[in-house]
């Protein structure tokens, strides 16, 4: 038996353990940890990753923030507990605040920011103030667009020559720009998310349906010039944590989009996260990295991939997606979570934020505590009605 074989039967044998008293118990588990987070932060927002697994209390200046409030969210949906809704309307109001003085915007992370507070907030809420707030954040996102290489660049100020490209990250940008679509009846959001759409499955995604994190253009011809990484070992190795952005990414796009063919290279996107998974099923930071040669760990990926392999359920893009999703949970909630260690924030041990840049490095992030959780939150209630 290949190792993808053997790695996806693994995977498909531990799901079974999933029961729904097993979800009740990693929800609740998860929902008081973020009670009790709720208690320190107050109305301030958690760094991106922890230091000593405790997150550090800064102002909504980062792009990772929206998932801290889309716990908020998804707690309050799960308790119908209003300390959660509370807390929630009041992280909108920095949200808003952020938007109107175009404070740390210079980036394409505003689907990140805006789909899990606004685009949860007026999902659940109905708040047409919610709605409003989502089409401006999708203004943003809109301008960043370059139409010499069709694609939304990632980073830095508009046409900075050094920072013309994209990263794969942005395939979860992209949705905000769809539901902007659907809740304005103005066609050129969408139309805009599916050139960049298009643009990065033919320049970011090998031909061997590997990753590049970042891809760079021309920016005077706008051609596809070089794919490089800034997060992952090397330029031609795999980061884990990309990988999986793909896995989610593409469904999560075809979801609005609908196409026929759906992307072919899909399945084997997957395949390729799953078969560089090591014996315990949870990916190192970097494919470059096996247990013969290892590095830290980085759960979040496979809370990431997770999700992604619900969504791809959805649309039959991958055999056995939802039973392989089960088993990637199952071995994050068994042996990944915080249940046994109360004085870590976190919901989720062992993450990577950057790994060459030192930071994060086995401890706790803010994407991995939110997909382990919206993960969590799929499986118990088949009729959520994701953020995304």
């Amino acid at each position: 038996m290949t190792i993808l074989l053997e790695n996806k039967q693994r995977l498909i044998t531990l799901g079974e353990s999933i029961s729904s008293q097993w979800l009740e118990t990693q929800l609740d588990l998860c929902i008081k940890k973020i009670e009790q987070n709720m208690l320190r932060f107050g109305e301030k927002f958690p760094s991106a990753c922890g230091s000593n697994g405790h997150y550090r209390l800064k102002e909504n200046d980062d792009w990772t923030n929206g998932f801290w409030t889309g716990m908020l969210w998804l707690s309050y949906e799960a308790t119908q507990n209003e300390s959660f809704l509370n807390l929630a309307l009041k992280n909108m109001e920095s949200f808003q605040e952020r938007l109107d003085c175009h404070f740390v915007l210079d980036h394409h992370d505003i689907g990140f920011l805006y789909s899990l507070s606004a685009g949860a907030g007026y999902k659940i809420t109905k708040n047409e103030a919610y709605k409003k707030q989502l089409l401006q954040a999708a203004d943003v996102l809109l301008a960043r667009f370059q139409p010499n290489g069709q694609f939304i660049q990632a980073w830095g100020k508009y046409g900075e020559e050094k920072e013309y490209r994209l990263i794969i990250d942005s395939l979860i940008n992209l949705p905000l720009l769809f539901e902007a679509t659907r809740l304005s009846n103005n066609p050129v959001y969408a139309a805009t998310a599916k050139k960049h759409y298009w643009t990065l499955l033919t320049t970011v995604i090998r031909e061997n349906a590997t990753t590049y994190h970042t891809y760079y253009f021309n920016p005077e011809t706008g051609k596809p010039s070089h794919g490089a990484t800034h997060q992952g070992n090397s330029d031609h190795s795999i980061w884990a944590r990309g990988q999986s952005w793909a896995v989610l990414g593409i469904p999560l796009n075809e979801s609005f989009l609908h196409s026929n063919p759906f992307p072919q290279n899909y399945p084997a996107i997957v395949d390729q996260f799953i078969e560089h998974l090591p014996a315990d099923l949870v990916p190192y930071w970097d494919f470059d990295f096996t247990d013969e040669k290892p590095s830290a760990k980085d759960s979040s990926s496979l809370a990431i991939a997770a999700c992604g392999l619900l969504e791809a359920s959805k649309l039959d893009a991958y055999p056995d997606a939802d039973a392989i999703a089960k088993g990637m949970i199952y071995q994050l909630g068994e042996h990944y979570s915080t249940k046994n260690n109360e004085a870590n924030e976190g919901l989720l041990l062992h993450g990577v934020y950057a790994y060459a840049e030192g930071k994060g490095i086995d401890e706790p992030n803010l994407w991995g505590d939110y997909f382990y959780l919206e993960a969590l939150t799929r499986l118990a209630n088949k009729n959520w009605q994701r953020y995304w």
